[in-house]
């Protein structure tokens, strides 16, 4: 077993305290965190600068690329970071390593471009650039979550690529906060808000059991508006929702407009209780959607993880639940660092069926 390090990015240091922290609760007081830092000059250009050897040891490195709380000077003006930035940062920690870690291993959360990866035409395929560059500098694994589309590990198809579910921890926060649910076919259904979360809706709904509906994003093709083609309206396919509680499950909320719309239509269409499951809850047109949609009841919680940053205001939201996911990353790196698979971690569906059953046989 090779000696264990982790890189924490600004952008993740407050997570990669507390991982630190749980392994070093698992490992009999030892510390892993490997000092870091990108300073900027007064031109905006940066360097990236590793404080302690690396040389032959297991490198993990912690970026969130969706965290919009860092800053930084350029000409004396303060800029906040975007996901560009937080990228460039991290192939500068990499390159400080010069080489010289045994194994590099990137924690990347919300993958950096992820929604750009396919071409429908004259366009740029960010994700497979991103992913080849990675490789290419030495990365040996990296690790996301609830990829937008996990087929963009063709692009590096002799390097690790590990696309973890978050599935068991919102069925724990789910069958923890919630002591009424019937989980059958007659009182349950998982939705998918378009056909890109189809896959996600069908391991959770063949674990617990019950039946599913999708939503059909139908698009004007015929005009394009900030990149895309808008979206006209959602279209539902599946049987009647009437009287069921319903699980909304997506990889992410950005705007929420899309997720706002399904849940009324779900409403309407006689749902009892509506429940959102986003692994990123980026909300990046602020709060004011959910906090009028939640007053209006067309929906009763979100959940999300705190896998990217999350915005102090929506912590305190009464709509909101907070999923952590510190002690499974924890979980991941003391694995792969023991030379353990990642089968059982990255898809743990013995366990949530398990939780469930455990869960059926109280409220029986």
């Amino acid at each position: 077993m090779q000696k264990l390090g982790i890189i924490a990015l600004e952008s993740a240091r407050n997570a990669g305290q507390q991982i630190d922290a749980i392994l070093s609760g698992w490992r009999g007081g030892e510390h892993f965190l490997v000092p870091a830092q990108c300073p900027r000059f007064g031109s905006g250009e940066a360097k990236g600068i590793v404080m302690e050897s690396v040389r032959d040891r297991d490198i993990y490195v912690l970026v969130d690329v969706c965290n919009p709380s860092v800053s930084y000077k350029m000409d004396g003006i303060t800029n906040r970071m975007s996901p560009d930035d937080h990228f460039q940062d991290l192939k500068r920690v990499i390159a400080a390593c010069n080489g010289k870690a045994g194994r590099i291993t990137v924690i990347m959360p919300f993958l950096y471009e992820s929604r750009q990866h396919r071409r429908t035409g004259r366009e740029s395929l960010d994700c497979a650039m991103m992913l080849q560059e990675l490789e290419n500098m030495g990365v040996h694994d990296i690790i996301t979550f609830d990829a937008h589309d996990s087929r963009v590990q063709n692009a590096i198809p002799f390097s690790g690529f590990e696309d973890v579910s978050p599935a068991l921890q919102f069925t724990q926060a789910l069958l923890t906060e919630y002591e009424d649910l019937k989980i059958d076919t007659e009182h349950m259904m998982f939705i998918s808000p378009d056909e890109g979360a189809t896959q996600r809706v069908v391991f959770l709904a063949s674990i617990f059991g019950v039946n599913i509906g999708m939503f059909y994003k139908r698009r004007d093709y015929s005009t394009i508006v900030d990149g895309m083609n808008p979206i006209i309206a959602h279209d539902f396919c599946g049987e009647s929702v009437e009287g069921k509680d319903v699980i909304v499950v997506d990889d992410m909320i950005s705007s929420g407009g899309s997720i706002i719309d399904v849940a009324k239509q779900l409403k309407d269409r006689g749902a009892a209780r509506v429940f959102v499951f986003a692994t990123f809850g980026l909300f990046t047109n602020g709060f004011e959607k959910f906090d009028s949609a939640y007053s209006q009841g067309l929906f009763d919680r979100v959940f999300t993880t705190n896998l990217i940053y999350q915005k102090p205001e929506l912590l305190q939201k009464d709509w909101y639940f907070s999923v952590g996911m510190n002690r499974y990353v924890a979980a991941i790196i003391d694995n792969l660092n023991r030379g353990g698979s990642m089968t059982e971690i990255s898809r743990p569906a013995e366990r949530i069926k398990e939780m469930v059953e455990i869960y059926r046989g109280k409220n029986a």
